[in-house]
């Protein structure tokens, strides 16, 4: 069902049973597919994407020009997925083009009331960012992962799976997997042990994450040190080598 007064571009292309609120306008180039339900008074833009089962709910701004003195209005995209709850006053913006065009957002995840997520962002899928959150531009997700309440992430920092920040966190480096954070500026002061419980995780598989960590954080090895030390534990440890590999792929350093 459309609302009477919803505003939509004849160049959008819904699905037949989405459900559309009062006031909500839809703007040109954007897609809505089935089962989405976008409540009254939210903004998309376009070019946007949405897929399948989506909440969306008022007041967000979905798809806006990004907040880049370089964009200069090409025509850059934002991709959402599939069954993601987005809340009230969220706000999600295209990418841009020296960015790589596009802002991604997976599958399943939970977006709490005045997420900002800025340009060039790409979130991964079955993550909860709590009121507030707030992502600068080009800032990676990966999966899993929780953002506490008023969390804030500088630039170009990538948050690897099923690691947590508490409350009012402000993260300027890279976190590894499994890894809590807290504070301003944040620090690492354990790993997401109850995260990983719920998540089905061996008390092997996480006595070995714990070792990680420890290595990592506590030996009072140098980084290049504690890598050769978790390469020699990786071994039949695939939760391990996840660290490695996330280690591996960082230019920038991680938090320590």
């Amino acid at each position: 069902m459309i609302h009477s007064t919803a505003i939509i571009d004849p160049s959008a292309v819904i699905a037949e049973d989405v459900q559309i609120g009062a006031y909500t306008i839809i703007g040109a180039d954007v897609e809505i597919g089935s089962g989405c339900d976008i409540k009254s008074h939210v903004v998309i833009d376009g070019p946007t994407k949405i897929g399948c089962d989506n909440q969306i709910y008022q007041f967000s701004s979905i798809g806006a020009d990004p907040q880049d003195k370089k964009y200069n209005s090409e025509a850059t995209l934002l991709e959402i997925g599939n069954n993601n709850l987005i809340r009230e006053n969220v706000t999600i913006n295209r990418g841009t083009e020296q960015g790589g065009g596009i802002t991604k957002i997976g599958n399943n995840n939970w977006i709490m009331a005045y997420v900002h997520i800025a340009h060039d962002c790409i979130i991964g899928s079955d993550n909860t960012f709590a009121n507030n959150a707030t992502l600068a531009g080009h800032v990676i997700i990966d999966d899993f992962v929780i953002l506490g309440g008023f969390t804030l992430i500088s630039q170009f920092n990538v948050i690897g799976s099923y690691s947590f920040s508490a409350m009012g966190s402000v993260i300027s480096r890279n976190i590894p997997p499994y890894v809590l954070v807290s504070g301003h500026m944040a620090k690492p002061i354990g790993c997401n042990l109850e995260g990983l419980r719920r998540k089905n995780y061996s008390d092997t598989q996480i006595k070995n994450i714990r070792q990680a960590y420890k290595t990592l954080y506590r030996s009072g090895l140098r980084l290049e040190e504690a890598e050769k030390q978790l390469t020699a534990m990786t071994q039949e440890k695939s939760e391990i080598k996840v660290i490695l590999d996330f280690l591996a792929a960082q230019e920038g350093g991680i938090i320590r």
